[in-house]
């Protein structure tokens, strides 16, 4: 029987940074073989689970839900003594890599400490900052000549932090960007067995995300939809965040700005009216960041809207959601699907006055 939140732990803990995507590809080959029709891929190595329209239309239209499979991580720069130095790949925070357990993957998978010199050694105006990603060090208890045997220069270090259950069905674990938001599309794809639509789905899982949006760049150019939905993580009220910020429990961020179609976001906003499902507004006016970004911009140009979940403690080992704002945002998602029609794009083509 399906486990919302077992899913979405065997996600989270599993280890895949920007470009080594594919122990994520290989778990949702295995959760979505029963949801999809079929599977593609793009030449970087997006997955692309495609479920064929139920009441097809008189016209085939494509609608694409993207999400990244890749989570921050760092790389081996130099071994010296026995300890590991490293490049961050993608949004590492050093403040929050102190004391951390990470995975160090060389011919066998080594776990370790990040360790830097204790304070009793650093000068008073060192004690006083934060230190750069270049102090630290990785510690896996090996003499030097077993390390230099077992790791090399460019290997993967990951975080190694399982899912920790909280109250009110928060829970916290690294990589939950994106991972969650893949969490969603899987609930949109059980959903939508039992329901009727008749736009054909494309959930693409984008790769490299991190560094740069180049999964969801060429995802977009190979599926070539009529529209597209990007699913991130949004930023949630926590200490010293708060204006502009989401509540944990409040439902999906629907993102308004430029980077978004209006009438994509007008009507994500009636179909969670229609439904009761709770939704949040989320301003941004500029560069976004997330996969709508590259999207939006591919071939011709896509009409593309934004969903996030509300996240506390963003690229840390504990980003914290609440998983109730997963269920709702992949039941926004599944009546969105069932309720595109054929006129829908050309009700996309209608431009938009500003108001007022």
């Amino acid at each position: 029987m399906y486990n919302p939140k077992e899913h979405l732990k065997r996600l989270v803990e599993a280890h895949a940074p920007s470009g080594y995507e594919a122990p994520i590809a290989d778990i949702l080959r295995e959760d979505w073989a029963e949801l999809v029709d079929d599977f593609d891929s793009d030449g970087l190595g997006s997955l692309i689970g495609i479920k064929r329209a139920t009441r097809p239309g008189e016209q085939r239209r494509v609608i694409m839900l993207a999400a990244h499979m890749d989570e921050i991580g760092l790389m081996v720069r130099e071994i010296e003594d026995g300890f590991i130095y490293v490049h961050r790949i993608s949004g590492i925070d050093p403040r929050v890599m102190m004391a951390q357990p990470v995975l160090v993957h060389g011919k066998r998978a080594l776990p370790g400490l990040v360790a830097t010199v204790p304070p009793h050694m650093l000068r008073a105006a060192d004690r006083a900052q934060y230190l750069p990603i270049d102090s630290l060090v990785v510690d896996v208890g090996l003499p030097a000549d077993e390390v230099n045997a077992l790791v090399s220069v460019g290997d993967l270090v990951t975080m190694d932090a399982p899912m920790i259950e909280l109250k009110g069905r928060l829970l916290a674990a690294k990589a939950m960007d994106d991972r969650a938001c893949i969490a969603v599309i899987t609930t949109c794809l059980r959903l939508l067995r039992d329901m009727r639509h008749s736009w054909e789905v494309h959930a693409a899982a984008t790769v490299q995300e991190e560094v740069g949006l180049r999964g969801a760049t060429t995802a977009a150019n190979h599926i070539e939809p009529d529209c597209a939905i990007a699913l991130d993580v949004g930023f949630a009220e926590q200490p010293g965040l708060s204006s502009g910020a989401g509540k944990l429990g409040g439902g999906p961020q629907l993102g308004i700005g430029a980077n978004f179609h209006p009438k994509m976001v007008s009507r994500l906003g009636e179909v969670a009216a229609y439904y009761e499902i709770k939704w949040q507004s989320d301003i941004m006016p500029a560069r976004t960041g997330t996969d709508a970004w590259a999207i939006q911009v591919a071939r011709g140009g896509v009409p593309t809207a934004l969903l996030s979940i509300p996240l506390r403690n963003m690229h840390s080992p504990v980003e914290t959601l609440d998983l109730k704002d997963i269920e709702r945002c992949g039941r926004l998602l599944a009546h969105f699907i069932c309720e595109l029609d054929d006129d829908f794009v050309d009700y996309l083509s209608m431009l938009q006055d500003t108001k007022g």
